[in-house]
């Protein structure tokens, strides 16, 4: 099973995938994955890295990779919590990875035969950014947005805690 949660930024979405996969994780399954794709390090984006290394404490395995995502859920062995695909997509375009070759990664991830949670920022809600970079991040989020809708069973749209589902 294959299920995205989406929302805004602060939309509770990463709390509710945690607690979606946990209730939904067979008894007599290992620990599930937790893949942490942030790469970008500043102060405050540590804190934010802190709350949720709290919150999930030892309930998972935690793998981080910014980059290789196809790679790091292809060695686990159990369901994987992407937390989340908007920091990966972020940290592609600064690799200056085509937008082709993320879309084609992000499509062998959704094929593969495993349980995925993923967890993906709502970036379409707001004006159009006024640099080129950020146009081209809220494009590509858009278009991998609608490929995880299409390919996952379930999706939730999250806000103020809350989620509705849609699919």
């Amino acid at each position: 099973m294959k299920t995205l949660f989406i929302g805004g930024i602060k939309s509770g979405k990463s709390l509710l995938a945690e607690r979606h996969l946990l209730l939904n994780l067979p008894r007599y399954a290992e620990k599930p994955y937790y893949l942490a794709t942030t790469e970008f390090l500043d102060e405050e984006m540590q804190q934010r890295i802190k709350v949720h290394q709290q919150r999930r404490q030892e309930r998972f395995i935690t793998i981080e990779e910014p980059v290789k995502l196809y790679a790091a859920i292809k060695k686990c062995e159990g369901t994987v919590l992407v937390e989340c695909v908007s920091m990966w997509l972020n940290n592609m375009l600064h690799h200056k990875v085509p937008e082709a070759n993320i879309l084609r990664e992000l499509e062998a991830v959704l094929s593969l035969p495993r349980d995925l949670v993923l967890v993906h920022n709502e970036v379409g809600f707001g004006v159009i950014p006024d640099n080129a970079l950020a146009r081209q991040f809220v494009d590509l989020s858009g278009k991998a947005a609608q490929l995880m809708g299409q390919q996952c069973d379930k999706v939730f749209f999250c806000s103020a805690g809350l989620t509705l589902a849609m699919k």
